[in-house]
């Protein structure tokens, strides 16, 4: 199983958690792909991948191409002589590559396919207030999350659980995941299912996230404002918009919330104690615990009513 010559294709701090746990196995680790370098920052310094951070560490070949059909990365790839690319957060790979290693390529999805096809099912998950997830690994084919399932574990989503600290989680139950296929890849113990023939559930899109759809919608029942929040802490977080007493609207990114036992007033408005912020909702008060005012920091509710009175901001509640 150690001779299987593995090449790995990811970017952010979540693919280097499966790196580790690919390396920690004792696999082959024969190659890396990841992004170009990009410049970033104030003084727009060049910036390395997590992941090439990784492979230089590791001592690890690493290839950056800009383009994925360009011949001269084709070709410097085909030299790695892979058996398997596994790829974990990368780009969607043209067929010339994902052909190339003899035993395919596969990927880890975060959702238990096909539910949760797309850019972030992570946060879709905890979004529309499922109370389990899970991951995926599946053989790239032409189409986008559509290929053959070789392996799924499921995960439980809890009350209050964030985004991040879910993605977080993940990458432990993935990691083990990506070894135990590449496991059953080396021992010819690979039998993949169509995901069709598991899709007796739902199969919910996982589509990018902008500003038109992470805008908190006071109007909604409490429990799915409170997912909204969740679903997108720590990032692109939650938002909405509070006029000051000045008349100045600001943009303001909530990113924690508690449902109340207090009933709401049926009227929807911002209020306060000493310590804790309130929105009275349509039908239960939903505390705001911690939140990042625009052009300020990121800070709690406790903190922010030692100099801010509730009554001098009223929410747009649009």
């Amino acid at each position: 199983m150690n001779n299987l010559r593995i090449v790995f294709m990811g970017t952010p701090h979540f693919s280097v958690g499966i790196l580790q746990a690919i390396k920690n196995a004792g696999m082959n680790l024969a190659g890396i792909v990841t992004v170009a370098d990009k410049p970033a920052g104030r003084g727009q310094l060049m910036h390395e991948s997590p992941v090439k951070q990784f492979a230089i560490e590791n001592h690890i070949p690493v290839l950056q191409p800009l383009k994925l059909k360009d011949p001269e990365f084709l070709s410097q790839l085909e030299s790695l002589q892979a058996d398997v690319f596994v790829v974990v957060a990368f780009r969607m790979l043209p067929a010339e590559v994902w052909k190339m290693p003899k035993y395919g390529t596969f990927n880890l999805h975060a959702s238990l396919l096909p539910d949760y096809r797309g850019a972030a099912p992570i946060n879709w998950a905890i979004i529309n207030g499922d109370q389990k997830t899970g991951v995926s690994t599946f053989f790239i084919d032409e189409a986008i999350d559509t290929g053959n399932v070789i392996g799924r574990t499921e995960m439980n989503i809890s009350e209050n659980e964030s985004a991040g600290e879910l993605h977080d989680r993940m990458i432990d139950v993935g990691g083990r995941l990506v070894v135990e296929t590449l496991q059953r890849i080396a021992n010819n113990d690979v039998n993949p299912i169509p995901q069709a023939e598991l899709g007796s559930g739902s199969m919910r899109p996982a589509p990018k996230l902008f500003k038109e759809n992470t805008q908190i919608n006071w109007n909604a029942k409490p429990e799915d404002i409170h997912n909204l929040v969740r679903g997108l802490n720590p990032y692109p977080a939650a938002w909405t918009s509070w006029r000051n007493s000045k008349g100045e609207m600001k943009n303001v990114k909530v990113f924690k919330t508690l449902i109340s036992d207090q009933s709401g007033s049926g009227t929807l408005q911002l209020s306060s104690s000493k310590t804790q912020l309130f929105v009275d909702t349509q039908e239960k008060r939903l505390e705001i615990v911690e939140f990042q005012v625009e052009g300020k920091k990121k800070m709690t509710a406790k903190e922010w009513l030692v100099g801010n009175n509730s009554s001098d901001w009223t929410i747009n509640f649009n």
